[in-house]
């Protein structure tokens, strides 16, 4: 009799134990299915200024915090680093153009859970130059006129000057201008022109600007495709 109820108790234990490690393993599941997926939110592109400082936020949702982020494909634009715990690339980016690249996070699961997103930072200059009215020559006269733009939030205090160097490396002076460029100004146009005397010409037009308030420098030219010529009358 003793036996037949020790033998009961201890098959009673057994099965105790086997519902609470089915019980244990249901809260697992449940708990795992419950669980958010991991989804990178923040958006897939975004500009900055040359010279400019620049922070963009990498945001994701779903999954268990914190989050680790790395770069998996491609290059961020020179100047700029992807913090990978804080979730943000910032910097100052120092070249132009258009960077294409793929950010990877991965949240604090066991085993993590991950998520990747095809991304685009686009580095734009800042201060352009062109041509409104390409140089040509008209008599003894070297004449023309550039546009400028300023494609940042601050004013600029800007120089443009342009010049014509000859063959020999001589360079006369055709149009000079100082003054303020208001933030995101575009299509200012400055006009040039003088009689540096007979000789072929190469035509250069430089624009110089910085911030009042900051240290960058920021620096666009244009040139001439082909050499002018005046000759003597």
């Amino acid at each position: 009799m003793v036996r037949t109820m020790c033998k009961l108790v201890v098959r009673c234990g057994l099965v105790v134990l086997a519902l609470a490690a089915a019980l244990a393993a249901h809260g697992q599941s449940s708990t795992a299915s419950q669980q958010p997926g991991l989804v990178i939110t923040a958006q897939s592109a975004s500009s900055a200024i040359l010279g400019s400082n620049f922070s963009f936020s990498l945001v994701a949702t779903g999954g268990a915090a914190p989050y680790s982020w790395r770069l998996v494909d491609g290059q961020l634009p020179p100047g700029l680093k992807l913090r990978a715990h804080a979730g943000a690339i910032s910097g100052v980016p120092a070249t132009a153009g258009e960077y294409r690249f793929t950010v990877a996070v991965a949240d604090s699961s066991a085993p993590p859970l991950q998520a990747q997103r095809a991304m685009t930072i686009t580095v734009i200059a800042g201060l352009t130059i062109d041509w409104k009215q390409s140089p040509k020559v008209q008599g003894t006269t070297l004449s023309g006129s550039v546009v400028v733009t300023n494609q940042t939030g601050q004013d600029f205090d800007l120089t443009v000057v342009v010049v014509a160097v000859n063959s020999s490396g001589r360079a006369t002076t055709l149009g000079y201008q100082h003054f303020t460029l208001a933030a995101e100004k575009s299509g200012l146009v400055i006009p040039f022109g003088s009689s540096p005397g007979p000789g072929s010409y190469v035509v250069h037009a430089d624009a110089v600007a910085h911030h009042p308030s900051g240290h960058h420098i920021y620096r666009a030219r244009k040139q001439s495709s082909a050499p002018l010529s005046i000759t003597q009358d």
